[in-house]
């Protein structure tokens, strides 16, 4: 016995059953936001290029309550320590030593650091570094010290 044949043409085409009855619906009028978003890329270089002070981040971009901030180190930093944040060092130029009471941790470009909350460190760069940092924007870069250095209110660039 054989299979009937089947034509796979019909006279009468009927949409699939999962778009049967649908209608084209207008696309949604987007809505302003209630946030200035940038939706543009960021040029680092072009960023870094726009202050030489050392020891003042910059805030360069915010996500979800954090802050993405470049920086250019020279010399030691301060030790202090963050109690509820961690915070992320990317080395983009330059050669860090971030040291802790315990041990030292050389960075170069390319490579990150993260220190948690509650550790004592201190940021060094025998000559200018450049970094960005990852940090809740609530961070105060001396930590629980206050000095000199400390920036109350950061830049924008």
């Amino acid at each position: 016995m054989t299979s009937p044949i089947r034509s796979t043409a019909s006279g009468s085409a009927r949409p699939p059953r999962w778009d049967a009855g649908r209608r084209a619906e207008p696309a949604p009028t987007p809505q302003p936001s209630p946030v200035d978003l940038t939706l543009d890329k960021v040029n680092l270089a072009a960023k870094l290029s726009l202050f030489s002070e050392h020891w003042s981040p910059k805030v360069v971009g915010e996500l979800n309550g954090q802050q993405v901030r470049l920086a250019k180190l020279l010399g030691p930093f301060v030790w202090h320590q963050h109690e509820v944040e961690d915070e992320l060092f990317l080395v983009l130029h330059g050669h860090l030593r971030m040291e802790f009471r315990d041990r030292t941790v050389d960075v170069n470009p390319g490579e990150f650091i993260i220190v948690p909350h509650g550790v004592e460190h201190r940021p060094v760069a025998d000559q200018e570094v450049h970094v960005l940092l990852f940090e809740p924007a609530t961070t105060l870069n001396t930590g629980d010290v206050r000095e000199a250095r400390t920036v109350e209110r950061l830049e924008r660039l």
